[in-house]
């Protein structure tokens, strides 16, 4: 007959996960790391898979950790853990970006949470769009191979799920007005205004 496990204080139960999902971490077991990110623009939630990052939220704008991480884990792999280190990277340049001192990222991108096809192409020719300069909802329907789906490409741009990294904000309508913005379009002004863009009336 085996005796059960002995109770834990709650002090040693958190260090008993942290332990854990330290070690998962490590050895790769969970194919998922997030971390908390503190910006300017709100507190924001990276996601990470061993090939990229897949998922920057604005974590108030998206119902919370709990909503994010539910979402990552349906679409992508349940074996989710808190693994600040794999994320430090990502952490860096956003701290860089935002003090001004980093115009591109680096950080390599998994598109996973990215439908294929049309809305694939226009997130990625989004990625191409230099700091500093703006868009068009229009010309990115037309840089992804079909002019007349401006309407479909914004709402490719408007389930962007890594912005700031994939500068959706970039994006106006065109007749120069801010558009939408996932994160708010306060957030949208003050990203372009980081980046000492001409904002829109």
């Amino acid at each position: 007959m085996s005796l059960p496990p002995p109770e834990l204080h709650p002090g040693e139960a958190a260090a008993l996960a942290a332990r854990t999902a330290a070690r998962a971490a490590d050895e790769g077991v969970a194919q998922i790391a997030y971390a908390f990110v503190d910006s300017p623009v709100g507190r924001l939630v990276a996601v990470a898979t061993p090939h990229g990052v897949a998922r920057i939220a604005y974590e108030l704008e998206n119902g919370g950790l709990d909503s994010i991480l539910d979402d990552v884990a349906l679409k992508l792999s349940p074996a989710i853990v808190e693994a600040p280190a794999r994320l430090e990277r990502v952490r860096r340049e956003l701290d860089e970006y935002f003090d001004g001192r980093r115009r591109d990222f680096d950080v390599p991108l998994d598109w996973a949470l990215t439908a294929s096809g049309f809305r694939r192409r226009v997130l990625q020719e989004c990625a191409q769009i230099p700091f500093g300069a703006t868009s068009t909802y229009k010309a990115m329907a037309v840089a992804a191979g079909s002019p007349r789906a401006f309407r479909a490409a914004g709402g490719a741009l408007g389930s962007n799920p890594i912005p700031i990294v994939v500068p959706c904000h970039r994006v106006l309508a065109s007749d120069g007005r801010l558009g939408g913005y996932t994160g708010g379009l306060e957030r949208k002004r003050l990203l372009l205004s980081i980046e000492g863009g001409m904002l829109p009336v």
